[in-house]
């Protein structure tokens, strides 16, 4: 990329402070422009921290690196699109692959022990990817918005490692697995981590295997989403270490005919028919959700379903309260659990359960 083809435009501290009261001049950032056939790789590494790097109505076949805080990486929306590189280089050191040879579209990375903080992706798309459309490792502060994950291999927009993680009005469609997947550690096993109130609000979530997975996290929140044709709609998942999964918040989303089949997995049973599952959680909220139509032959199939974990961990004193149910077979509430484990279902609008007398 030449210097004519990044576009530069700044304020001075001067006219900044005149207009909105006293700003430093350190707070001067810029806006660096992509243009079709250009890297948006080589923009991202151009761009210093509060830089903004605006990516133009194009196909861009590339892979993205996002390790600068304060970065934001902005499309024009639906028009800007991501797909693979047809060539992909080696990394000289096959120990760290890169990004696209992860097989991932744009990466937010940070080191261990100091995340990346305040990173912004938004208003593009990603498609085609192998494994994931935008990855986020290590990350504080991330906000996703206005983006579309399209037909990616695994997850459509995913995370790890991670706190305080905004999704906002995405559109995750036809991925893999999960449209989006949260997650303390894609390998390791560990307890769940307190994610410092992760957010994942009025996304669509449409055609994945699951339309949203948590798996190992505690305190965030899933609300006002629209989650329908996927093989199962919610899912949060905890294991036998410790701390468990949950203290959790899942409200007010849209939970409609998540019927679509996903054959079994050495870690689950197939998938279909599934609403809302928690499976080896507790202190979950569960409420306000609008859950129809999901039907299923699954052990997991239902409207909302509190399930003892594969490996044996129980759910405990979750709350199924004022949801409004309806259509889901086998039933709209299923509690697969013991009643000594203290899960309860209450003010909920239902016809069926199992066992009975949850509605």
């Amino acid at each position: 990329m030449t210097k004519r083809h990044i576009t530069y435009l700044a304020c001075s501290a001067a006219l900044c402070g005149s207009l909105l009261g006293a700003a430093p001049a350190a707070a001067t950032h810029h806006v660096l422009t992509v243009h079709p056939g250009e890297s948006i790789q080589r923009a991202v590494d151009a761009a210093e921290p509060g830089d903004t790097v605006v990516v133009l109505a194009g196909t861009y076949h590339e892979s993205v690196k996002v390790t600068t805080p304060g970065l934001t990486l902005r499309g024009v929306g639906a028009a800007t699109v991501l797909k693979p590189a047809k060539k992909v280089r080696s990394t000289a050191t096959k120990a760290v692959k890169s990004c696209a040879e992860m097989g991932n579209g744009i990466c937010v990375v940070g080191a261990k022990k100091q995340p990346v903080e305040d990173v912004t992706i938004a208003h593009l798309t990603v498609t085609g990817f192998s494994r994931t459309g935008v990855m986020a490792v290590g990350a504080a502060n991330l906000h996703v918005h206005g983006v579309a994950a399209v037909k990616n291999g695994q997850w459509g927009l995913a995370e790890e490692r991670s706190v305080h993680s905004m999704y906002q009005n995405n559109v995750a469609r036809h991925n893999g697995d999960a449209g989006i997947f949260l997650a303390n550690s894609v390998t390791a096993e560990k307890g769940a981590a307190d994610t410092d109130g992760t957010v994942v609000e009025h996304n669509l979530l449409e055609g994945n295997r699951i339309g949203v997975t948590v798996r190992r996290l505690r305190n965030l929140t899933v609300s006002d989403n629209s989650v329908t044709g996927n093989c199962a709609g919610v899912f949060v998942v905890g294991d036998e270490n410790k701390p468990k999964a949950g203290h959790l918040t899942v409200a007010d989303n849209q939970v409609v005919k998540n019927n679509k089949y996903c054959k079994k997995t050495a870690r689950l049973a197939f998938l279909q028919g599934s609403g809302i599952v928690l499976t080896g959680t507790e202190d979950t909220l569960v409420t306000g959700n609008t859950v129809t139509r999901n039907s299923g032959r699954s052990p997991l199939s239902g409207g909302v379903v509190v399930f003892r974990s594969f490996v044996g961990v129980t759910s405990d004193k979750n709350q199924i309260t004022r949801n409004r149910l309806s259509g889901n077979a086998p039933a709209d509430l299923v509690n697969q659990e013991a009643t000594k484990h203290g899960n309860a279902f209450r003010q909920n609008t239902c016809k069926k359960s199992k066992p009975a007398g949850l509605c």
